[in-house]
């Protein structure tokens, strides 16, 4: 590899790593377009190098690299983003379930209480004591 395709390969790194989003994560398509961008231009280069034309062969390895790269990295970014709407249906209805087992449990304590004889809240009138015949009123 001559000098020039070593000083060439140098710059476009330099400049892919310059291009690259700060923080904690990048997105997918940015990543993919970096990668590709870096790979095309190495190869680019490799081939130019051989072919001699090594300038050329970077500018178009990197051109090729990004539009490959960006577009895996943007299929990437779709599922992610699908998995990710899957698991907050997955989570709300997980908590829907929690609730209608809640209510479930609920009603089965209310069905044992009517059951065994006790009053409910729901089937009597505790503010009407019939003192005739020494109960209270259902609800009507």
């Amino acid at each position: 590899m001559t000098p020039a395709t070593k000083t060439t390969l140098l710059i476009t790194c330099f400049c892919i790593l310059g291009c690259a989003e700060t923080g904690d994560s990048i997105s997918g398509t940015t990543a993919g377009t970096l990668t590709g961008t870096a790979l095309g231009a190495g190869l680019g280069a490799i081939i130019g190098d051989q072919t001699g034309h090594t300038g050329s062969g970077v500018a178009i390895g990197a051109a090729a690299g990004a539009v490959g790269g960006a577009i895996i990295g943007s299929q990437a970014d779709r599922e992610d983003q699908r998995i990710s709407d899957q698991d907050e249906r997955i989570r709300r209805q997980e908590e829907e379930l929690r609730r209608q087992r809640r209510e479930i449990e609920e009603l089965r304590r209310r069905q044992s209480n009517d059951q065994s004889g006790y009053p409910s809240s729901g089937g009597y009138d505790y503010d009407h004591y019939d003192s005739d015949d020494d109960s209270f009123n259902t609800k009507e």
